[in-house]
């Protein structure tokens, strides 16, 4: 598919990103530039009625940082990471208890681009980060709040990457790295311009290592290129991103098993081999010094294979010996095959399954946009209006392969498949949006921002073997938005905003909603019965300012969210359960951010946020896992907190250069605790918080090279990020009785590397 993909490079043609572009220093910087503002048209920083944050490249790179959700990680406040996986590139991403992941399943409410690409993938949602060429990025911006301008998903923020070019990166970098878990990185990149009118950038990496924990490699190929000439006052880029990863996460592990060894697994292999080509074109033009047009063209191609080894709750039938059977509650059933035969008792089929799936994504997309910039009643005005759509074709096969485990618990295929767990699923998306927003001066300090969006999406399922999956669904939604900033002083600004936005169900859950009829994710799907569009609506305020050596944050918010859809766990085993409309929820916050200089060999910052996020509606679940449920069921009243979002986050940062030629760097990560996935009633004792403490080193050998180290988890603190409910003993004996299953969070390592320019 990917070749095809870059065979219609040449139907493309003009264009612009989505969002506009929109800085904001991190908490270390001051420089910020607006969101959505016309071309040619930087609304000053103080007209920004949001906390927003940003990393350059240089920033991210200087840090040591593996990619952008790992700098995120270690910097940027109200983020957050659960180590799901244990796979160093496939973090689940929360920024103020919403979620970005790569893993199916969970409540996605981040909406992420890359030069105005929507890059969420559209049978779940889900965010690849290891799909993000780190080397590529000019510079990362986090959105806070439900910002109807970024459509679909932007129900908690919004991440906006812009690329390097020719005339932003000229020159020649180079990088390489090697150290703990036999991790091996180098990267090379390459821009300048070879006339006035044609620029170039080219970047590539390669990434792998053993992994940490038992049988856990990792493999990440990636490149980009963007290619750019300009005529006056009009510009067009075209780029092209090829990502090519194999990467093994085998994820959460019974504690039992972590007490004797923090680098066991449970189960394997776990692995996700993912297949990325992105071809974008972007053009901008401006007909006048008022008024510019912007636009943009794409196709996106992912493909995404896993194989899950897997325990089993097949067995030998107790009614009808000789024969595989399945517990579903009411009693046993027989387990038939492709062929309709049952399938007959044998030690290779029994203790394991062997769980595959093939998602095949196909997305094309533009954005038209103008924005007007003149006085209106005389006063400053900004007007952006514009219009996006994008499609999507998807193909996704699933089958279940009986098997059993070896010594190592890997799960060997024994070649009888599960004939119910056939899927053979075509969906396709189409969304629609309109949208503007407008930024008026009232007075010399007071602007007042009004947006909106109107989405119109349609997805519709086609079952390949069957008429079971069959849907057509579609949902509309108009959100508005509401900014005010206000200056105190010249050194004090006051803002306040409201904004609305709305994620529609993704095919994935739309297929695998039926509490009946539960789901082992992401390889099996039910007859769809209808959820509906999550609504959120975020009230957020606060006062920033500077200081004479940097600068200061203090805000609260408040987002709701209305049918707000999540992953109820259900059966026997961790992965398995289905989406349901749960109600409301809801994330009040306090953010406190502050940065500044202690002359000029210090530099430093420090983010607090406290997240009470909490169930609103009571229902009643299926958790049958769950030490504290009765007859399998958990209730869960208004007040509740969510699972795996912990109430109160810590970073602080600190850099020393004592001379021109050295630089030190640490910086302390700290987290309460959090609720496992399964008690979303909160009955059993939480997953303890933690602190750990990361330092970092460069020496400038010359005008041209860098040798820097990183080590992370000096301390080599044990601690936990992820939790969720599940059987060991049937694997491991009965002497792994306790349910509680635990993603540890990595020990101590260390990398040691070298940086030069030609």
């Amino acid at each position: 598919m990917q070749a095809r993909l870059l065979g219609t490079v040449v139907i493309l043609a003009l264009a612009t990103p989505l969002q506009a572009q929109t800085e904001q220093a991190p908490a270390r910087d001051t420089v910020v530039v607006i969101a959505t503002a016309p071309i040619g048209a930087e609304l000053d920083p103080d007209r920004i009625a949001a906390n927003v944050q940003s990393a350059t490249g240089d920033e991210i790179r200087r840090d040591g940082a593996l990619d952008l959700a790992d700098f995120m990680k270690r910097n940027m406040g109200s983020v957050f990471v659960n180590d799901a996986q244990n796979n160093p590139l496939q973090p689940d991403v929360q920024y103020r208890g919403f979620v970005g992941s790569p893993l199916l399943g969970l409540p996605q409410g981040l909406a992420v681009y890359q030069d105005g690409v929507r890059i969420n993938e559209p049978f779940g949602d889900t965010v690849n980060w290891a799909l993000i060429p780190e080397s590529a990025i000019e510079t990362a911006y986090l959105m806070p709040g439900s910002n109807p301008l970024f459509g679909l998903n932007a129900l908690g923020g919004a991440i906006s990457i812009r690329t390097r070019n020719g005339l932003t990166s000229p020159g020649t970098r180079a990088e390489a790295l090697a150290g703990s878990s036999g991790r091996v990185s180098l990267q090379a990149d390459a821009g300048g311009a070879t006339s006035e009118r044609f620029n170039y950038f080219l970047t590539g990496s390669y990434f792998e290592e053993d992994g940490w924990r038992d049988y856990s490699p990792t493999q990440a190929k990636q490149f980009f290129a963007n290619l750019g000439t300009g005529t006056g006052r009009t510009t067009v880029n075209a780029t092209i991103t090829y990502v090519d990863t194999d990467l093994v996460g085998n994820g959460a592990a019974p504690v039992d098993l972590l007490d004797e060894s923090r680098r066991a697994i449970f189960t394997r292999p776990d692995q996700t081999r993912n297949e990325l080509t992105l071809v974008n074109i972007t053009a901008s033009t401006r007909y006048s010094d008022a008024l510019g047009l912007t636009g943009n063209v794409y196709i996106r191609g992912s493909d995404v294979d896993t194989l899950n080894g897997d325990d089993s709750d097949f067995d030998e039938c107790t009614g009808t010996p000789g024969f595989i059977c399945q517990d579903e509650g009411s009693g046993e059933e027989l387990v038939f095959d492709g062929s309709g035969d049952p399938i007959a008792a044998d030690d290779s089929v029994e203790g394991a399954t062997v769980n595959r799936t093939s998602t095949d994504q196909t997305s094309a997309g533009m954005t038209l946009q103008a924005g007007w910039t003149a006085n209106l009643l005389g006063r400053d005005n900004q007007l952006t209006i514009g219009v996006a759509h994008d499609s999507s074709d998807v193909g996704f096969t699933s089958s279940t392969e009986l098997g059993s485990l070896d010594a190592t618990r890997l799960a060997v295929p024994g070649g009888a498949f599960v004939g119910e767990s056939f899927t053979r699923l075509d969906a396709s998306t189409g969304n629609t949006g309109l949208y503007l927003t407008n930024t008026l001066a009232l007075a010399t300090d007071v602007s007042l921002t009004l947006s909106a969006r109107f989405n119109r999406t349609r997805v519709e399922l086609k079952d390949r073997l069957g008429e079971e999956l069959n849907g057509d669904h579609t949902f509309r939604r108009l959100n508005p938005a509401a900014g005010l900033t206000a200056g105190i002083n010249d050194a004090m600004t006051f803002y306040a905003g409201y904004s609305e936005s709305n994620r529609a169900p993704s095919p994935v859950e739309l297929t695998c909603a039926d509490e009946d009829d539960p789901c082992r994710l992401p390889n099996a799907f039910v007859a769809d019965p209808p959820l509906e569009q999550v609504v959120a609506r975020t009230i957020e305020t606060g006062v920033r300012g500077v200081w004479q050596e940097g600068a200061w944050h203090v805000g609260v918010f408040r987002t709701s969210n209305d049918d707000d859809i999540l992953f109820i766990s259900a059966g026997s085993l961790t992965n398995e359960g289905y989406f349901d409309n749960v109600g409301r929820t809801r994330r009040d916050g306090v953010e406190l951010n502050i940065s500044g200089n202690a002359g000029p060999r210090w530099s430093w910052f420090a983010n607090y946020t406290y997240i009470d996020a909490t169930f609103r509606s009571a229902f009643a679940v299926q958790s049958p896992n769950n030490p504290a449920a009765v007859d399998g069921e958990i209730t869960v009243e208004p007040g509740d907190r969510l699972p795996l979002v912990p109430d109160q986050l810590f970073k602080l940062g600190v850099r020393f250069a004592p001379i021109p030629s050295i630089g030190l760097g640490a910086n302390v990560l700290g987290s309460s605790g959090q609720y496992y996935r399964g008690d979303e009633g909160n009955l059993v004792e939480p997953i303890d918080g933690y602190a750990i403490l990361n330092l970092r080193g460069e020496l400038r050998v010359n005008a041209s090279t860098e040798l820097f180290l990183t080590v992370d988890n000096v301390l080599d603190t044990d601690y936990e990020t992820f939790g969720v409910f599940g059987e060991a003993e049937d694997v491991l004996g009965d002497d792994f009785d306790d349910p509680r299953f635990l993603g540890p969070g990595a020990p101590r390592a260390a990398w040691v590397g070298i940086r030069t320019a030609f």
